[in-house]
């Protein structure tokens, strides 16, 4: 089946030329596809069109299989279903100068950063530029009643963008199409653990994305501890390849940087990331951690955080703290999803005992 969403305008109505239908056609579904329409929706085509595009295509390749909104601050959390059956998640947060959405790359993760529920099980598969696409648009659908619609979209969910690169970058170009969901390059971060070929490969690309590298160690010592990519390449290498990002976009790179108990979150871990970090075009956006009960590491105090930040502040470093959204609906990426697979397991398994 032909997924609608992860095509041009121009390759629709080529798509569609191919079937006997007028150029036109393409504009007009294509306009459709990005309001999030479904084919019985879109009463301006023949039904036979419609019939058609049913049998051999699919409008919407992502729905919303439940959602969580927070009592404190309107974040919602998303559980997507995909045609396949597997599922990721999105969450969308309420700011002063807009709706921001956080997407999945990739169903589940390789990549094995200890911190994280999304690796626990590794990767299933990669995300299609089309079902990237298509969390933005069933975020939009959700949006409707409000007469809101997402303005920025954060690369930050399930997955590493870098590791499903040419479906990102095709996502990436989706964004920005004519008659599209237009949204500005420069409204999205893209988050990488540090695969630095990749990071070079992007700042080929010359798109406007604000590039978001996981860096959470002054050394790589302890980076070793936290995120196996480490194993691969040192800080200075993602040091190298985020100059290097500067130099050809003329964006500033922002660090993440989770804070966690008895690793990296120390007086002399902050004099050292400030050394690190001295020159260069560059925030550092401070973490509280998200606790993972499989992973048993442990956040810090709030003291904690703010002496790391005037120890940064202090020495010319630009930083904020992570404004923590969603705490109340299991807001750490990769929960919801975990949780609906174990609760699926279960049942499974009942069911077989009961046969």
């Amino acid at each position: 089946m032909t997924e609608l969403t992860g095509m041009t305008r121009d390759e629709i109505t080529a798509w569609l030329a191919e079937k006997g239908a007028p150029a036109f056609r393409g504009k007009q579904v294509f306009e459709w596809i990005h309001r999030g329409a479904d084919f019985d929706e879109m009463t301006n085509l023949p039904a036979k069109l419609r019939d058609e595009l049913k049998a051999c295509s699919v409008a919407q390749p992502v729905s919303i299989r439940l959602h969580r909104t927070s009592e404190l601050d309107g974040t919602v959390k998303f559980l997507y279903e995909l045609k396949d059956g597997n599922c990721v998640e999105g969450v969308l947060m309420r700011y002063h100068y807009g709706i921001s959405l956080c997407i999945s790359t990739q169903v589940g993760c390789r990549m094995g950063c200890r911190f994280c529920a999304s690796t626990l099980e590794g990767k299933v598969r990669d995300l299609t530029a089309g079902e990237m696409l298509g969390e933005i648009l069933a975020a939009n659908r959700f949006l409707e009643h409000e007469g809101k619609k997402v303005s920025h979209v954060v690369l930050m969910g399930s997955g590493e963008p870098l590791d499903n690169y040419e479906q990102v970058i095709r996502f990436l170009r989706l964004l920005r199409e004519e008659d599209g969901i237009r949204i500005s390059l420069r409204n999205v971060s893209l988050s990488t653990c540090g695969i630095v070929p990749k990071m070079y490969d992007l700042a080929e690309e010359k798109l406007p994305v604000t590039l978001s590298v996981s860096l959470h160690a002054p050394n790589d010592e302890i980076r070793r501890k936290l995120m196996p990519v480490a194993n691969s390449w040192g800080i200075r290498d993602i040091l190298g390849a985020c100059e290097n990002y500067i130099r050809k976009t003329g964006r500033r790179v922002i660090f993440e940087y989770a804070l966690t108990e008895g690793i990296n979150a120390g007086e002399a871990e902050a004099r050292a990331l400030a050394n690190l970090l001295r020159g260069m075009q560059c925030h550092v956006n401070l973490i509280p951690l998200n606790e993972v009960r499989e992973r048993r590491l442990k956040g810090v105090r709030e003291e904690t955080v703010r002496r790391f930040m005037d120890i940064l502040e202090e020495r010319h470093i630009s930083v904020t703290r992570r404004r923590e959204m969603g705490d109340d609906i299991g807001g750490a990426c990769g929960q919801l999803r975990r949780q609906t697979v174990q609760e699926i397991s279960r049942r499974e398994s009942v069911c077989e005992s009961s046969i």
